[in-house]
């Protein structure tokens, strides 16, 4: 059969931040599943801040995509046909087919989910990529103990999220930092944060420390930029930072320069980069234990879900700008 699918492409790098006429859609025709192949009907996209990397011409950790190509991003769908003896139709898999609305695989780096478990769109958030990323960094790298104080950059989003409802569950003081009141009162109402400052507030710095009297033990960091200076002010001896993004620097033209450097030294704090797919091999255990919490309750989470491949630019830009609340999504079929 012949089957319409829709893709977005890149059309330009952009320049600082991007902007719609960066990317194009299009509608090609697909070929039927050749031996050894699945063909996948999605129905969620997943937009990530890691995608803005990849189109900009600087050096990344992974291939950037090419002008012309379809964007990269994981999906979320369901076999239509299967000629690989692993698949069958009605399987449901998590993939990274990419801005399309169908997807042929090899079946290399399909995954298989229990839709019956957990909503399907969470396969992508708190029970995927971004959940196993926040479960690595703070229980691998940052090592919370009890008592101690855990502060999360961009806490109401996917990532942040997780990461304090982990330390809350270590029984950690758990302190949030995110964009505007709504998100704030969200971090400490729904998700059970001890406190949430907002990065807004003209007096941050202030804010900051009346939430972490007694310092920072362990520091969270996805966002960078002058937020990171002001913990770097506030942590204590022996501190851990797990970095695993610097959201609030994707678009700068410049490069932030941190002012507090030093006191990485004076407090001996360990700061360790880390891409969570160099670790696929502890995504069995994050899934079963972030699945086991979502289920039974323990972790919640909040998605912002955008309809149709077309809105997918529009939708990408504004949560590099922070408009979105929780995990970015792109529902592509009911």
């Amino acid at each position: 059969m012949t089957i319409k699918n829709r893709q977005v492409l890149l059309a330009s790098r952009p320049k600082g931040a991007p902007a719609e006429s960066d990317f194009r859609l299009v509608e090609t025709e697909l070929r039927d599943a050749e031996e050894g192949e699945i063909l996948v009907k999605n129905r969620f996209l997943s937009l990530d801040p890691y995608m803005r990397g990849r189109i900009s011409e600087s050096k990344s950790y992974a291939a950037g995509v090419e002008i012309g190509a379809v964007m990269i991003g994981s999906t979320v769908g369901e076999v239509i046909q299967s000629r690989h003896p692993g698949f069958a139709v009605g399987d449901v898999v998590v993939a990274g087919l990419g801005w399309q609305e169908h997807g042929l695989s090899t079946g290399q780096g399909v995954m298989k989910v229990d839709a019956s478990r957990v909503p399907l769109s969470a396969y992508l958030g708190v029970v995927g990529m971004p959940g196993i990323t926040a479960w690595y960094g703070l229980l691998e790298i940052g090592k919370p103990k009890a008592g101690e104080t855990v502060v999360v950059g961009a806490a109401s989003g996917p990532v942040g999220s997780v990461v304090g409802q982990l330390a809350k569950l270590a029984g950690c003081r758990t302190v949030g930092v995110a964009g505007g009141k709504a998100k704030c009162d969200f971090v400490t109402g729904e998700l059970g944060f001890d406190a949430c400052v907002d990065h807004r507030d003209p007096a941050l710095k202030d804010r900051l420390r009346e939430a972490t009297p007694d310092g920072i033990d362990v520091y969270f960091e996805n966002v960078g930029g002058p937020l990171l200076d002001l913990v770097l002010a506030r942590l204590n001896t022996f501190a851990r930072i797990p970095l695993c993004g610097l959201v609030s620097q994707y678009n700068a033209t410049e490069p932030y320069g941190v002012k507090n450097f030093g006191a990485l030294l004076t407090n001996r704090v360990s700061l360790r980069g880390f891409i969570i797919s160099d670790h696929m091999d502890r995504w069995p255990q994050a899934l079963a234990e972030l699945g086991a919490h979502v289920v039974e309750g323990r972790i919640k989470y909040r998605e912002s879900i955008a309809k149709g491949l077309e809105s997918a630019p529009a939708a990408f830009i504004g949560m590099l700008e922070g408009k979105n609340f929780g995990k970015q999504l792109v529902e592509l079929a009911p």
